[in-house]
């Protein structure tokens, strides 16, 4: 026979075994990200792995609680299972390490290997929760016409558990304690409940987790090839960090790092030589040298680098610069000498944000593509009939599309999708990994471009020179993506496994 107070003590432990498994898959989605990134592959890499490790654990677990039907048992598998989180986030990191060396190299079959390794080694304690459930209903029931009674109960508690763990992970222990600390707080969560049903020299257990929140987190990735790790930060929406290059130029990187975001030239100039270039001199293949553009919007603005050069060249312009993540803005302030005359800058998501606002703009350029993930909701028909609508007569979208060399998929996609709102679209592929695509209603013309360069400010008559001299007309085929279908995350995905396959990049 079961005391009420054992039950109560086995209802506890359903409900924080319920808040660690789905704080530990959100929080694994993190520990994975600044080096995979967080595309819906890795998600469903680790969603799945996380529902096979359940699963099976549920079926073990069920053996297991036949053979010990005992109080004690079922709290040293929740204190197995919080020492191994515990361990989590320290032992990842030498997987996590040669699976970045994997891909920076391209070997595949290292790349793909890391992962796996890296998802058992999460699986693991996940693995140990899942036995807690069975293992929870069967000392719960005491007579066989209360256990549906039993089991529905325990499972509403537990799942309770999983949606608290959900919020508690999202909303607070990642965002303020960042993800080690996480596993860490959930480590804690689990060894505090299993106490209650063993011996008082397992309180130890607890104060060891303590003890590791206490330690410094220490840097998460560290910055290679003779670079200077000026900063890094976990935020709402990832990871990212400031590196100083041995030759002093400044990168924000994100998540895997595989794309530089943002870029401080060593001299400290505001011309980068890349793809940031291209937007202030792009807008005179439709409008004349004596005519910048008026108001400005830059979509995914980052650490600024358009920004600080509009400022700059045409101190005039009004720029609104947006960025979904905060924290990039104060990257930017901080390390890439985000500043303008005339400079606004707005935390929102980029399609949100031109819905709702009653500006017109002569240049709406579109730099929120994080490739390689890409939000679907910025790549459709739908979204470029936004764009169009909030031009002034005379304006432009630009859209960096970042790529595989070899690929040439979803600029075809963009481009298609682009001329089904626009008569024209004209495309400049700037670097081998980075075409940005140019659309207008009015005719775009490079002769127009190569005669604006010599009245424009000195530094950009080359850029517009190069730039007059790459502009053709965009690439044929794709489809036109719409808001109910819009598949770009399988498009990049399967890219990216082509080119881990080939060795390209």
């Amino acid at each position: 026979m079961r005391l009420p107070s054992d039950l109560a003590r086995i209802q506890l432990i359903a409900f924080v075994v319920g808040i660690s498994s789905l704080g530990s898959e959100i929080a694994a989605a993190r520990l994975l990200a600044p080096y995979f990134g967080d595309s819906t592959l890795i998600w469903a890499n680790t969603i799945a792995t996380v529902l096979v490790a359940l699963s099976v654990g549920y079926w073990v677990g069920g053996k297991v609680a036949d053979r010990d039907p005992t109080l004690h048992g079922l709290c040293r598998l929740v204190m197995l299972a919080a020492v191994l989180m515990a361990i989590v986030p320290f032992v990842a990191r030498p997987f996590l390490s040669e699976a970045v060396e994997a891909l920076d190299s391209i070997e595949a079959g290292a790349f793909i290997g890391s992962l796996i390794a890296v998802l058992v080694l999460i699986a693991v304690p996940v693995f140990i929760l899942g036995m807690v459930s069975p293992y929870a209903v069967r000392l719960s029931v005491s007579t066989v016409d209360q256990a549906g009674t039993v089991a529905g109960r325990l499972y509403a508690i537990s799942t309770l558990g999983s949606l608290t763990g959900t919020f508690l992970s999202a909303l607070l222990l990642i965002p303020f304690l960042g993800t080690r600390r996480t596993f860490l707080v959930m480590a804690l969560s689990l060894a505090l409940v299993a106490t209650l049903g063993l011996a008082r020299r397992w309180l130890a257990a607890p104060v060891v987790v303590i003890a590791l929140l206490a330690l410094p987190t220490g840097t998460i990735k560290a910055a290679e090839n003779g670079g200077r790790l000026l900063e890094e930060v976990e935020t709402e929406y990832g990871y990212a960090r400031v590196v100083e290059r041995p030759t002093g130029a400044r990168w924000m990187e994100l998540n895997e790092g595989e794309a530089i975001h943002s870029l401080l030239p060593p001299d400290r100039s505001y011309l980068t030589g890349d793809y940031w270039d291209e937007p202030l001199v792009l807008p005179f293949a439709i409008r004349s040298a004596g005519d910048p553009p008026r108001r400005v919007a830059i979509l995914g603005n980052a650490g600024g680098t358009i920004a600080r050069a509009y400022g700059h060249y045409f101190p005039d312009t009004r720029v609104d610069a947006v960025e979904i993540d905060g924290k990039l803005t104060e990257l930017g302030r901080r390390w890439f000498d985000m500043r303008g005359p005339n400079l606004h800058t707005y935390t929102d998501d980029a399609r949100p944000f031109l819905r709702a606002t009653d500006a017109r703009y002569d240049l709406i350029v579109v730099d929120a593509y994080r490739q390689p993930y890409i939000p679907f909701y910025l790549t459709t028909r739908e979204f470029f009939e936004l764009c169009r609508d909030r031009l002034n007569p005379g304006g432009m979208v630009v859209i960096n599309v970042g790529h595989p060399e070899s690929s040439n998929e979803l600029e075809q996609v963009l481009g298609r999708t682009l001329a089904a709102v626009f008569p024209h679209v004209d495309r400049d592929p700037v670097q081998p990994t980075n075409t940005m695509l140019v659309a207008a209603v009015d005719d775009i013309s490079a002769g127009r471009l190569r005669a604006a360069a010599p009245l424009l400010p000195a530094d950009l008559g080359p850029v517009a020179v190069a730039a007059a001299g790459r502009l053709e007309p965009r690439l044929p085929g794709g489809r036109v993506y719409t808001d109910d279908r819009a598949p770009v995350e399988w498009l990049v995905d399967a890219s990216i496994l082509q080119v881990a396959g080939s060795g390209e990049r």
